[in-house]
């Protein structure tokens, strides 16, 4: 049965012209949806003398004053559990997630209502459908069904899709890998880090992804490693399929980039129910394409809590839509999330951010898992250690590969010293949602 390439035709490829007049008519409609509704939004638009009204053009939404992480958590700890910024009463929601959060910090609660629900798995659907998830598919979730939001939309998506949806749940790896190969599992969704782990334990299992399974799709999200070319490399020859990369975040409820079939190097921005701004992280400042900045998101589909110019703290690099082939009419994130703003570490005046650390580490086909590992020697001089783990049969590659890896990482890094230390095999952590590699050991912990 032949398929459009689009799940939304009309609004993916609509001329930016007509994607601007779109976007304003929504952004006009939820602002005022906000002002109207939401006590937390309402007192932010007053004391920044903001009103609704002054929507005349897409360019006065600067005018708006940005929402932050932090404003929302005081909301919340004021009035637990949700804050003042859901638009309608806790009665009328449907699901409760949060986010997946870091040690010591309170998770962010959210609600949707039954309409924001299936905005969320719509959402979802822009990006399956357009990596090639038909009717015909059967799709796999690695994923542990929790409170956190996971891929729990694109669950929903792909029984809108049609797809054979089976969920992963509460079994260990090896389970996984078994049903993988059972059911003839064509798409796999999973973080990249999961992915690797499977593709390791179906090895160990004397099964080879690539030729003894079906899959023929695996659909990334959770890190910034689902673009990382190095590590789509590894996971394309393991599971002998093609991998695309999506992102989302728990306060959106969903997805607002998605690599499409034609695997261009980035990911599509869903323009027509976003509006993502770059900033200068330190300025606020716009910057043009081509040139790395912190994206502020805006959205038009989750009325229960309306997100409006939030600082997101991810790092991305936009260029045209043009970029890509494939017809589509949203910008692109060129290489996906790169990182975080406040992921960035401070070694000696020099920059670290993990996800360049991991491009040249996962360059290396023997490294099975690493750590980054920054400490303080005698309380004076901060260190940066990379601990990694070989995959079975690399063991004489050390310790010459070790010295190659700390070469290309001072290269990168301006000759910041990295100290490398091979581990012991299975000592480092594994992940299946959001893998935490960096450990920052200093007493206090510098971002700048």
């Amino acid at each position: 049965m032949a398929y459009s390439a689009y799940w939304n035709p009309k609004a993916e490829t609509l001329p930016r012209e007509q994607l601007h007049a779109l976007q304003l008519t929504k952004l006009q409609r939820m602002c005022d949806w906000a002002y109207t509704n939401s006590a937390f939004h309402r007192r932010r638009f007053d004391a920044a003398g903001f009103n609704p009204e002054q929507l005349q053009t897409l360019d006065d939404l600067r005018r708006m004053p940005m929402m932050t992480r932090e404003e929302w958590m005081e909301s919340l700890v004021a009035q637990p559990l949700f804050g003042d910024l859901p638009t309608t009463d806790h009665a009328n929601a449907i699901r409760y997630h949060l986010t997946s959060g870091t040690s010591g910090r309170t998770p962010i609660r959210v609600l949707d209502g039954m309409k924001d629900w299936e905005w969320i798995a719509e959402m979802w659907c822009y990006g399956f459908w357009g990596f090639g998830v038909r009717p015909e598919d059967t799709v796999y979730f690695a994923f542990g069904y929790g409170s956190f939001i996971g891929f729990w939309g694109a669950h929903y998506c792909c029984e809108k899709i049609g797809a054979l949806v089976v969920p992963g749940g509460a079994q260990t790896t090896e389970q996984r890998v078994k049903q993988i190969v059972e059911l003839g599992v064509t798409t796999v969704c999973s973080t990249p880090t999961y992915a690797l782990r499977l593709w390791q334990q179906a090895t160990e299992m004397g099964i080879d992804l690539a030729n003894d399974s079906k899959v023929n799709k695996v659909i990334l999200s959770g890190e910034p490693a689902g673009s990382i070319p190095a590590v789509k490399r590894q996971l394309e020859q393991a599971w002998g399929a093609k991998v695309g990369d999506t992102a989302g975040m728990t306060e959106l409820g969903t997805i607002m980039i998605f690599e499409c079939s034609h695997q261009p190097g980035g990911t599509h921005i869903i323009e027509d129910h976003y509006i993502e701004e770059v900033i200068n992280p330190e300025t606020g400042e716009p910057v043009p394409y081509g040139e790395m900045g912190e994206r502020v998101v805006t959205s038009f589909g989750r009325g229960f809590i309306p997100v409006l110019r939030y600082r997101t703290k991810d790092l991305v690099l936009k260029v045209p839509h043009i970029t890509c082939d494939c017809g589509r009419t949203g910008d692109i994130y060129q290489g996906g999330i790169r990182g975080r703003v406040d992921d960035m570490k401070l070694i000696r005046g020099t920059n670290v951010y993990p996800r360049a650390v991991e491009a040249i580490v996962r360059e290396h086909d023997a490294i099975d898992e690493f750590q980054i590992y920054v400490w303080r020697r005698d309380e004076i001089r901060d260190e940066i250690t990379i601990k990694m783990e070989l995959k079975p049969g690399h063991e004489d590659a050390w310790p010459a590969l070790g010295e190659e890896i700390a070469k290309e990482l001072a290269a990168a890094h301006e000759g910041l010293h990295f100290l490398i230390e091979l581990m012991p095999a299975g000592s480092l952590p594994r992940f299946e949602l959001k893998a935490k590699r960096l450990v920052d050991d200093r007493p206090v912990a510098i971002y700048s």
